[in-house]
């Protein structure tokens, strides 16, 4: 079921998103670390999936290096007892293992409240037709 709406609760969510984007393009591996639930799954544009500890060993690593992560649209927020759904699209410049990748994506992130802080929980990004 869903909340009402409460737009200092969205806006929270929001700054929250983007401090996780810029967490990961800097990167700044507490900040990520906090952000993320221990239980966090990424699946990627590619259909693979992705553990917290592999993604943020990954950043930590270099094998994931984001140059640019930011959303391009405006970041909408669903509000659920406990549990946020975020959606928009975003702008992805990133090196894997050495090798660039860069385009569109849709992005959809589920949050969970989870000991008075809000954590990333599952996150999916979808490629989109459209390049700039």
């Amino acid at each position: 079921m869903t909340r009402e709406a409460d737009p200092m609760l969205e806006e929270m969510l929001r700054e929250a998103e983007r401090e996780r984007l810029r967490s990961l393009v800097t990167p700044d591996l507490p900040v990520a670390e906090r952000l993320h639930a221990d239980d966090y799954e990424l699946i990627t544009p590619g259909g693979g999936t992705m553990s917290k500890r592999e993604y943020l060993d990954g950043i930590a690593s270099g094998e994931l290096d984001y140059v640019v992560f930011e959303p391009i649209s405006e970041i909408r927020v669903r509000l659920y007892v406990g549990a946020a759904i975020l959606r928009y699209r975003v702008r992805i410049e990133i090196l894997v293992s050495g090798v660039q990748d860069a385009g569109n994506f849709l992005h959809t992130d589920a949050y969970e409240l989870r000991d008075d802080r809000w954590q990333a929980v599952w996150s999916q990004a979808t490629r989109t037709r459209e390049q700039s």
